[in-house]
Parts: structure tokens; C-alpha cells; sequence
């Protein structure tokens, strides 16, 4: 098998991309647990929530979308530097915003800030390192987004504001955002995302049935794992009635498997076959599913959120991975960036939906439309994996 030869990065620079992506995952899990007080400090509907993923989700896909050119006009360290540095002002928006309306634009700074950090460092990763450190970048992600439950649930507890958590995070990405300042030289000009010369236009790959399949998975995965993360503490807490510190805990269980299997997925994706693998997980995921809809609380639904977890651990970075070897390398360079910009709108539409679901049936509603969900993901990637592979492996 041929495999292009890769410029390695520094190892500081390659130390300083996963601590990207651990701040990257800092912000993006705080809010499931702060809604609880957030919607009774402005005296909103359950739903709510909806909006804001929906309003982050919209700054995400425009910056990822820009993304390229950006990095090809300023360099990607420069890119990280002011993207982070969006981030950073966004929690302390979320954390002092006076009105409701001021709390929605600082979910809109989030995502223009999250998404052209996501697509930078991706690219980054694309272009410099092997596969199995694309996933255990991703892994990265996973630990931040453990962290951030823990800290604001830890804030709330004690009876403190949940501006206090906000701006604990805000002050670690004002940290990582002078950090890639520093640097922005050393990070080169351009990515892949970048290149003005692509062999094949998007609309061929928009024509393709296995694209238009794999920006479906994509779409729901995404959502799926946002939906986990945004809903298990509202679900327990209110639901359930389980105390504020041990909902906080489980949604940070959810998180630490889901990096615990990225770290485990980057030693024997090579060994066991990304397409079995990825069919074992889906498998766990949903049984994890299915016994968090049956109502269980305690013990099951910490094993409940353990095997969501788990099983959904590598299916991002491994079906990136996939995807030059499935599509083709002039397909998929249009490719890897639709299914990036499927899977943001997964993460705002499929967690908002459940939510307006919860408002209308109960919060019951989120879970088990999570595991009816989790059944249809399984069956896609079914039918993604007996499609031939019409390109070489390039990881």
C-alpha cells in the first residue's frame, strides 16, 4: 500500500495542537449542565436550549466554511490565535451576558470561534500526522470536554453562579489563545482545506450517493454525541432526581469514555479494521442507549453513559479516516469538508430537536429518541460498509 510521505510537525507544535483540541472540548460540554440555571435566570421554556445550539451551530459552519481561505490569506497560527481568542470571549458572554438576547450572540461568537479552530487543527492533522494521531487528537477533545462538566457542576454545587464556571473556562482558552499567538509563525501558511487547485469541483462530489450517505452519518453521530453530553444532567437531575454533583459526574463519565476509547480505538483500529470496529461500537453505543430509555438511574445509568460513550469513541476520526480510501483523494478533499459542516448541523439540529420534543412529552422524550436515533446510525453505517472502496489508503 502506497502512503505519501508526511512533513512531521515539531514536537512542540504537536503538543501544543492537543492541547488545542482539550481546550477546544473545555467549552463545548458546560452549557448541558449550566441550562438548568441559565433558563431559570432568564425565565425560559426547556427548549430554549435549541436555539442556542442552533445559533452556535450556524457561527461554526460559517467559519468552518471559510476556514480555507482564511488560513491560506493570514496562516494557520494567526487563525488559531484570533479563533481562540472568540472562544475566550464567548464564555465570558455567556458568563455576564445581562439579557437573553446578549447570551444568544455569544453562542454565535462560540461557534465562528470553534469552527475555524476544529477545521484549522483538523487540517493540520490531516496534512501532518498519521491517522492514529488524528484520533488521538481527537481523544484530546474528549478529555477537555470531561473537564468542563466536572468544573461548572463542581461551581454549581457549592452554590456558586454559573457565570463563575463560564469564566473559568474563559480565562484557559485566553491562555491557549496567547499560546498559538506566539507561535503563529511556526504554524506554516496553508492546510489541505486551503488548496485553490482541487482536481475535482464540489458539485462531482455533491453528485455522489456515498457522500450525500456519509454526511448522514455524520449529521446523526455528531448529534447523537451532543445530545448525550447536553441532555444526560438536565434528564437526571430533573427527571430522575438525582443530585446535581452525581448528574454532573455522569455526564463527565460520558466524556472520559469517549476519550479513554479514542486513546484504546488509536492502538487497534489498524489491527481489528475501522469498518468492524466502528460496527462493534455502534452496537455498545445503542445497547448503552436503549438501557438509559428504559429509565434506569444509579449505577445503570452510569453504565448506560459509559457504553454511549464507548461505542461512539472512535466513529469520528475513524470515518475521516476512511474516507480518502472510500471515495477517492479528488473526491474526498471536498468531501471531509461537507461532512464536517453535516456533522455541526447534526450537533445543533438533532440535541434542539429532542429538546423541543422534551417541552412537549417530557424529558423522557431525549433519551429515548437518542437510542431510536443510535438504531438508524447503525443501520447507515450497515449499508456505508458494503460499498466498495474506490481510492488508496492515504493515513
Amino acid at each position: 500500500m502506497d502512503r505519501p510521505a508526511r512533513a512531521r510537525p515539531h514536537v512542540f507544535l504537536l503538543s501544543l495542537a492537543f492541547l488545542g483540541f482539550i481546550s477546544l472540548g473545555l467549552p463545548d460540554a458546560v452549557t448541558g449542565v449550566a441550562w438548568p440555571s441559565v433558563r431559570d435566570t432568564f425565565g425560559l421554556r426547556q427548549g430554549a436550549v435549541g436555539l442556542v445550539l442552533v445559533i452556535s451551530g450556524l457561527g461554526y459552519l460559517l467559519s468552518s466554511f471559510f476556514a480555507g481561505r482564511l488560513t491560506h490569506a493570514v496562516g494557520l497560527g494567526l487563525l488559531l490565535a484570533v479563533s481562540t481568542g472568540l472562544v475566550a470571549a464567548a464564555m465570558y458572554g455567556f458568563a455576564f451576558s445581562p439579557v437573553w438576547g446578549a447570551f444568544i450572540l455569544s453562542g454565535w461568537v462560540h461557534g465562528l470561534g470553534s469552527g475555524a479552530i476544529d477545521s484549522g487543527l483538523n487540517g493540520y492533522a490531516a496534512h501532518h500526522m498519521p491517522t492514529r494521531h488524528l484520533i488521538w487528537l481527537h481523544a484530546c477533545y474528549c478529555f477537555g470536554a470531561l473537564i468542563g462538566p466536572i468544573l461548572m457542576s463542581s461551581f454549581l454545587s457549592s452554590g456558586r453562579p454559573y457565570s463563575a464556571g463560564y469564566s473559568a473556562v474563559g480565562g484557559t482558552m485566553l491562555v491557549m489563545a496567547i499560546l498559538f499567538l506566539m507561535t503563529y509563525r511556526s504554524w506554516g501558511e496553508t492546510s489541505p482545506a486551503a488548496s485553490p487547485h482541487l482536481p475535482v469541483g464540489a458539485g462531482v462530489a455533491l453528485r455522489s450517493s456515498t457522500v450525500w450517505l456519509q454526511m448522514s452519518i455524520f449529521f446523526l453521530y455528531t448529534g447523537l454525541e451532543v445530545t448525550f453530553s447536553q441532555w444526560t444532567y438536565t434528564v437526571l437531575t430533573e427527571s430522575r432526581h438525582v443530585g446535581a454533583r452525581t448528574a454532573g459526574l455522569a455526564v463527565g463519565v460520558y466524556w472520559g469514555c469517549l476519550g479513554a476509547g479514542r486513546v484504546l480505538s488509536g492502538f487497534i483500529a489498524d489491527r481489528v479494521g475501522v469498518d468492524r470496529l466502528l460496527r462493534y461500537c455502534f452496537l455498545g453505543a445503542l445497547t448503552g442507549a436503549m438501557l438509559l430509555a428504559s429509565g434506569v438511574s444509579g449505577e445503570a445509568a452510569f453504565l448506560g453513559v459509559a457504553l454511549a460513550g464507548l461505542g461512539l469513541a472512535p466513529a469520528f476520526p475513524c470515518l475521516m479516516s476512511r474516507t480518502p480510501r472510500r471515495l477517492g483523494p479528488q473526491v474526498s478533499a471536498h468531501a471531509i469538508g461537507f461532512q464536517v459542516g453535516a456533522a455541526m448541523i447534526g450537533a445543533a439540529a438533532v440535541p434542539g430537536v429532542l429538546g423541543v420534543m422534551a417541552g412537549r412529552a417530557g424529558l423522557e422524550a431525549v433519551p429515548v429518541g437518542a437510542a431510536v436515533l443510535l438504531g438508524t446510525l447503525t443501520f447507515l453505517h450497515e449499508r456505508l460498509i458494503r460499498l466498495p472502496d474506490v481510492g488508496l489508503a492515504t493515513e
